[in-house]
């Protein structure tokens, strides 16, 4: 009979409490798999990467994007593929963050770079887009430049007269892909260092 009301006992208690979302992965690209290994995907392809790497999915459809929960330096944190294309990415993101109450300092964005080459990262506490729209549109929805960006390197233009447009959504050759990997390891080291608000270790590390 014991063994009965220890049974009861344990279906009654109460669940563990789940650890509210406080920050916020925002990851820059654009949907559909003619862009899949574009220049302007390399914050979709990191968050492929990392998702794999730490075993969880980011498959649910929200914010005008896709969407995953993960826990990272003991901080719960949103996964955000925004779907809006690039240079609307902000929409998606200022939904998100005023559903979860996240502040902009809570919002990490991993995006690419032109002006760093293929197999670069750079760490950046806040400031202006630097030309990267879909950085610009976030900073404008959010009405605040002051989040974390981690950039992603890929590659200067071939030449001055070469159309920007043309070479962001160029794709990635196979061995900048394999490149890439590595960048993406370093990009899955830096982020908890930004997540713990230890940004000096994170940017002498790996910038």
């Amino acid at each position: 009979m014991s063994d009965i009301f220890d049974l009861f006992k344990k279906i009654e208690r109460p669940a563990a409490s789940v650890q509210p979302i406080t920050h916020m992965v925002v990851c820059l690209g654009n949907p559909g798999k003619e862009y899949t290994f574009t220049r302007h995907n390399s914050g979709f392809l990191f968050a492929e990467y990392f998702s794999k790497k730490n075993g969880f999915s980011i498959d649910r459809a929200k914010f005008e994007g896709i969407c995953g929960e993960t826990t990272v330096a003991g901080k719960r944190v949103l996964f955000l593929l925004p779907l809006t294309y690039m240079n609307l990415s902000g929409t998606s993101v200022r939904k998100a963050a005023d559903f979860y109450k996240i502040p902009a300092e809570n919002v990490i964005v991993v995006c690419d770079d032109v002006n760093l080459d293929v197999g670069k990262m750079r760490i950046r506490r806040k400031g202006s887009d630097g030309g990267q729209k879909g950085v610009r549109s976030i900073i404008e929805h959010l009405n605040d430049d002051n989040f974390p960006r981690i950039k992603i390197g890929v590659g200067k233009k071939p030449n001055p007269e070469y159309p920007l447009a043309d070479w962001v959504l160029s794709k990635f050759s196979t061995e900048e892909q394999k490149t890439l990997q590595s960048v993406f390891e370093n990009c899955s080291s830096a982020l908890p260092l930004i997540l713990s608000g230890d940004f000096e270790k994170a940017m002498n590390s790996f910038n």
